[in-house]
């Protein structure tokens, strides 16, 4: 699976983006889909995830609330609903493509990584 992730850019505070991950492969529907960010000089980590059907998901406790996963089965695509952006959003986020349980998915559960978009948000 090969993950190509878009949408990234920059914003202030307060203001929404929207990030999209597009898989290549027939076997999208075979994976739950997560949202990692890693920010300059701080470890990877988890965002959100999202089950294969699309009707379980999970979030990290600083985005609940602001954030909303969602997938398209039909179009390989998972996408990440960012409102409210913080200073602290600032990071390269990260699509994900996992076979074990979306709702305890980690970096080293990961099978596919996508290559990372830049979001910047400035006061």
């Amino acid at each position: 699976v090969q993950l190509q992730a878009s949408g990234g850019g920059l914003a202030q505070a307060g203001d929404s983006l929207k990030l999209s991950c597009t898989a290549s492969g027939p076997t999208f529907t075979s994976y739950a889909m997560a949202w990692f960010r890693q920010a300059p000089g701080k470890e990877r980590e988890y965002v959100a995830s999202i089950n294969q059907s699309g009707g379980s998901k999970y979030y990290a406790h600083p985005v609940k609330g602001r954030f909303t996963i969602s997938r398209d089965n039909a179009k390989s695509t998972v996408y990440l609903q960012m409102n409210d952006l913080k200073v602290e959003d600032t990071a390269v986020y990260y699509c994900a493509a996992t076979s074990s349980d979306p709702q305890w998915v980690m970096t080293r559960t990961v099978d596919y990584w996508g290559q990372g978009t830049q979001v910047t948000v400035s006061s």
